[in-house]
């Protein structure tokens, strides 16, 4: 049987509603969390619908909740919705983009700016591999290989 039971609220509604019972301004559970005003203010106004882990565990700790009980409140949002021949679009985006300093190349779930990299390995023959590396900071998306 699951620990927390999920009501049909939203995730800054469920933030309010914690900060509240304890008594607790915006600005002292920045304070608690050891998060900033704005990302708290972001969070209740609604528009921050996934949490990284470490602001989420950061909540979680000033809100004196399991990051579990909170992650209930995410928006889970479907990764699978990107096809391959879109990870393949952005992996050659990245690959020959990658000495241009002003690229900027978008989520595909979110629409959020990436980060990227191209990470550089070696096989067992010392071949150099470029492989193209990217994550969403608002979303759970990353580039799979």
């Amino acid at each position: 049987m699951p620990k927390y039971k999920k009501r049909d609220i939203s995730l800054a509604q469920f933030v309010v509603e914690k900060r509240e019972e304890l008594g607790l301004s915006q600005e002292e559970l920045a304070c608690n969390s050891g998060l900033e005003l704005a990302q708290i203010q972001s969070i209740e106004s609604g528009f921050e619908l996934f949490l990284p882990t470490t602001i989420r565990q950061k909540l979680a700790k000033g809100l004196k909740i399991e990051n579990k009980e909170l992650k209930l409140y995410e928006k889970n949002l479907d990764l699978n919705v990107v096809s391959n021949s879109t990870m393949n679009e952005i992996k050659e985006l990245i690959l020959f983009n990658s000495k241009n300093p002003n690229f900027e190349i978008f989520c595909p779930v979110c629409r959020e700016k990436l980060n990227y990299r191209i990470a550089k390995l070696y096989d067992l023959e010392g071949n150099l591999i470029l492989r193209p590396k990217a994550n969403c900071p608002k979303c759970p998306f990353q580039l799979q290989d």
